[in-house]
């Protein structure tokens, strides 16, 4: 089990207590476990021994979902379940952001042919929320709904060089290790914070083979829309083979743009 599906399990129970409705939030836990499972495949005993709660309230709890269609059941296992990828897809197209974001990608010159994503910064990590497919030939590690920590991916980059310097220096102490996903990652706090120094100056984020080998990745941050908004960004990757300083630079203008215009709907 990973250790944030571990800490799902173990926190269950303190947060039932505290909760006015303590059957949602472990039925919210269910969820979560089976989110972050390395199989998205668990037992009953599985589940009630990550919930800490007895199998039979596990049992009434999965019976209750599964009526929901939130789970499924695959023989003895638990999965997640269809009508949540219906309630995602709800969500998502009530976003005006999503929609702008499509609309504008479908139309523009340079990014109408590239692959172009929108994510949202949570915690250490980046949520895809949505992907316009222009260029085919760009396989990435990460679809809608997927989390990448945020030194890993040019639109985590840009969404942290927003933050106060002494948010990153608690983030990322200069030895402190980060995730590594190919030859070329960031491996310390030190490394990505050199980064935000040039992302600030130069306006954008670059990832050079950092998560994917053979592709690059430009990112821009959106301006916040009110004080309360989501902190959202815009990437574009392309292939490494055939990526040039021209490209870039076109790929960045349109970038900006887009950017400005999800900040400003009404600009």
């Amino acid at each position: 089990m990973s250790d944030i599906q571990t800490m799902a399990g173990k926190n269950v129970e303190s947060r039932g207590h505290a909760s006015p409705a303590p059957a949602v939030t472990r039925a919210a836990a269910v969820l979560e476990v089976l989110a972050e499972s390395a199989t998205g495949r668990l037992t009953l005993s599985d589940l009630a021994r990550e919930l800490g709660i007895p199998k039979s309230s596990t049992s009434n709890l999965l019976q209750a979902l599964e009526d929901a269609q939130l789970i499924t059941r695959l023989g003895s296992d638990y999965a997640l379940g269809v009508k949540l990828v219906e309630l995602g897809a709800a969500y998502l197209s009530r976003r005006d952001e999503v929609r702008e974001f499509y609309r504008f990608c479908e139309a523009a010159p340079v990014l109408s042919g590239e692959t172009v994503r929108i994510a949202m910064l949570e915690g250490d990590n980046v949520i895809y929320l949505a992907r316009h497919e222009g260029h085919p030939a760009v396989r990435l590690t990460s679809n809608i709904g997927d989390k990448m920590p945020v030194t890993l991916c040019a639109v985590g980059k840009a969404l942290v060089a927003k933050l106060h310097d002494h948010d990153l220096e608690q983030i990322f102490p200069d030895d402190a290790p980060l995730p590594v996903m190919t030859s070329k990652s960031l491996r310390t706090g030190r490394e990505i914070k050199d980064q935000i120094a040039q992302i600030r100056t130069q306006g954008y984020a670059f990832e050079d083979e950092e998560s994917t080998l053979g592709v690059v990745s430009l990112a821009v941050a959106v301006p916040t829309r009110g004080a309360h908004g989501p902190s959202l960004g815009v990437s574009v990757t392309a292939l490494k083979a055939t990526f040039s300083d021209s490209q870039r630079d076109a790929m960045v203008r349109e970038l900006m743009d887009l950017s400005k215009m999800l900040g400003n709907p009404m600009g």
